[in-house]
């Protein structure tokens, strides 16, 4: 698995990430790195909180900045943020070094992950289900438009996500050696 590039993973919040990301770098032996925990760790503060006192156009410049030195690691598993997709620039990082993949899931599965989270400041709103439907709405074309492969985690294991995902780079890496 030396040979793998960086992964990086994309998508909603509530598709497993961070999750995923864990046991992925555990199953190729590289190190896990979640943008938003270091964004935290940095700050030495949680993300609702910089919501808060710096609105989240100061977030987005932490986590464009944080995007722009994680990427540059080499031999990292990278869980991304839900919304990191939202500027060009952190989408021309992803892409440019590492493999991007995105982790689809539904709104449907968004609401029951995140049903008892009240860690993420842009559900605070009434209607959880709508700025989910609205955000899928903005952002889905991005995760697309960013990945170099897309994996469905609704109604799956987190194990079994991982087996596809590196079954699939494996292909990818070296096509004429993985096969089905």
């Amino acid at each position: 698995m030396q040979d793998f590039p960086n992964l990086f993973l994309i998508g909603p919040m509530g598709a497993g990430k961070s999750t995923i990301g864990r046991l992925l770098a555990a199953e190729l032996s590289r190190d896990f790195v979640d943008s938003d925990h270091e964004i935290q760790a940095r700050c030495g503060a949680d993300i609702p909180w910089i919501f808060d006192v710096e609105g989240e156009a100061g977030f987005r410049e932490r986590e464009q900045q944080m995007i722009d030195e994680l990427t540059q690691r080499q031999g990292i598993v990278l869980a991304t943020g839900g919304g990191a997709v939202m500027r060009e620039v952190n989408r021309r990082a992803l892409r440019d070094r590492g493999t991007v993949i995105y982790l689809y899931t539904t709104v449907e599965q968004q609401l029951k992950r995140t049903a008892k989270d009240r860690n993420r400041p842009l559900l605070r709103g009434n209607d959880r289900e709508e700025i989910l439907r609205s955000m899928f709405a903005k952002r889905d074309p991005l995760y697309r438009a960013t990945a170099d492969l897309i994996v469905r985690t609704d109604r799956r294991g987190p194990r079994s996500v991982v087996n596809e995902i590196v079954r699939r780079v494996g292909r990818l890496v070296n096509p004429l050696q993985c096969k089905a």
